[in-house]
């Protein structure tokens, strides 16, 4: 296995991957995405077995914060540790407090997902958050925020919902 940033190359691959592992309101459509591969502080890493694309994580370097927009794990990789191993890398590489968004624990899914994120040290903020919509055909959902090190504090949350704003959903 090995973990690399992906080439533009691939952002067709990354893309497939992204609409089997979201609904349609959680991403971007791929003209939208095809052109962030190219924005500064938006990097797309992705871990591969040979030639084949296990998975991926889009990260966003912001001052503060390392802010996941995505992780996905391809269907018939999943369950292997995959999602784990590529949080992990993305911590060793970046050093500083990461922030996901995630659904609000209200299926079994989203339970199970938070579980996951609480396993590889994160933990679950539960002030409101509205995740913006991506573009003008898709929704604006309602998330919660996960953090590594510790929960934010009010005034930390509004920081940091504050750049993901300006700096992610503003970007186009």
């Amino acid at each position: 296995m090995r973990f690399e940033q992906i080439t533009p190359g691939d952002i067709d691959r990354v893309f497939d991957i992204l609409e089997k592992s979201f609904p349609v309101d959680e991403y971007r459509p791929l003209e939208q995405q095809k052109a962030l591969i190219l924005a500064k502080k938006y990097t797309v890493y992705a871990l591969y077995d040979g030639d084949s694309l296990v998975g991926f994580i889009s990260v966003w370097d912001l001052a503060t914060v390392a802010y996941v927009e995505h992780l996905a794990v391809a269907l018939e990789h999943r369950g292997k540790g995959h999602g784990s191993m590529l949080l992990r890398e993305l911590s060793m590489l970046l050093k500083k407090r990461i922030c996901l968004e995630v659904e609000p624990p209200l299926t079994s899914e989203a339970t199970r997902r938070i579980a996951f994120y609480r396993r590889n040290g994160f933990y679950l903020n539960s002030y409101p958050y509205l995740q913006p919509a991506y573009s003008q055909d898709r929704q604006a959902v309602p998330l919660l925020l996960m953090t590594t090190q510790a929960p934010l504090t009010q005034t930390e949350f509004d920081d940091v919902k504050s750049l993901l704003y300006h700096e992610v959903y503003q970007a186009f």
